[in-house]
């Protein structure tokens, strides 16, 4: 039987989350035990998490800031998750992106699951992707 338990509270979250982290790095075989442990534990995750803590559907700039203004956390706490004021800074401004090292801290920290941080998002600066030109005929002859 699988080592499997109802999470509960924080304290069986954190369990869980240590439990499937170990996935990440070792990745189960499709249809083995530790791959349907790996689900199960995964689905109960995001079931508890929706319910204790859902986060609106946005990029993770702006659950970062939802988090710091409705969740009572703050810039200076991110700061120290993340190492530096600076760096934090530069995340909130869009003129960093996170680390799945960082994205792993804050989900952990602030109880965020870790797809809602992962998602790709614009960096302020950023333009469309330049297109190759055609070089000028008329300039070669």
């Amino acid at each position: 039987m699988m080592d499997v338990r109802a999470i509960r509270n924080d304290d069986d979250l954190t369990w869980a989350l240590r439990e499937v982290e170990a996935y990440f790095d070792r990745e189960p075989e499709v249809g083995s035990p530790e791959a349907e442990r790996f689900d199960v534990l995964a689905a109960l995750i995001e079931a508890y998490e929706a319910k204790h803590y859902p986060v609106p559907e946005s990029d993770p700039i702006d659950i970062l800031s939802f988090a710091i203004a409705e969740r009572g956390h703050s810039q200076a706490e991110l700061a120290e998750l993340l190492g530096s004021r600076s760096r934090a800074s530069e995340i909130l401004g869009r003129k960093r992106g996170m680390t799945l090292e960082q994205i792993r801290t804050i989900s952990n920290a602030w109880k965020i699951p870790i797809a809602a941080l992962a998602k790709p998002y614009p960096l302020s600066g950023e333009t469309a992707p330049r297109r190759k030109r055609k070089r000028d005929v008329s300039a070669a002859a």
